[in-house]
């Protein structure tokens, strides 16, 4: 994680791991067991500063990165259980017990209505159903049984 703290007035000013220059701004950064300028503690692939994009940061590989940088370099892709299209490792998904699938493609697999926060959604032979699909198909279930 990434700690903001601010420097106190009385303290010796402590030399930042990036550019090895003494801190004297107001703020510093503690990440790493080490401290940072606020410009200094970048992604080293898209140099966003880390102390603003959120309080985690990743590394792997000697390198310093954001967590979406991380996630396209070394996170696992999977494929969406709806589309079996590649879903790339920072993408945003949402998941059904092992299935995981597209935003896009999270809908009844019946009707394809998407589904907003908060909605009832059913996994039933590994197909997601909104609600009224998935009593419609209970109901035709329950029918076809007592016909036999």
């Amino acid at each position: 994680g990434i700690q903001m703290l601010s420097v106190q007035p009385d303290t010796k000013p402590k030399g930042c791991a990036g550019c090895n220059r003494k801190i004297k701004d107001r703020y510093l950064l503690k990440a790493l067991d080490k401290y940072w300028h606020e410009d200094c503690l970048k992604c080293a692939c898209c140099d966003c500063r880390l102390g603003e994009v959120g309080s985690t940061l990743y590394t792997k590989a000697n390198l310093i990165l954001c967590r979406r940088d991380y996630l396209r370099l070394f996170g696992v892709t999977g494929n969406c259980a709806a589309c079996s299209k590649l879903i790339p490792a920072f993408e945003m998904v949402m998941r059904a017990k092992d299935n995981v699938y597209h935003l896009d493609c999270f809908a009844c697999q019946l009707c394809n209505q998407r589904f907003c926060v908060g909605d009832k959604f059913f996994l039933k032979n590994n197909m997601i159903l909104c609600q009224t699909d998935y009593e419609e198909g209970l109901m035709k279930e329950g029918y076809a049984t007592q016909v036999r």
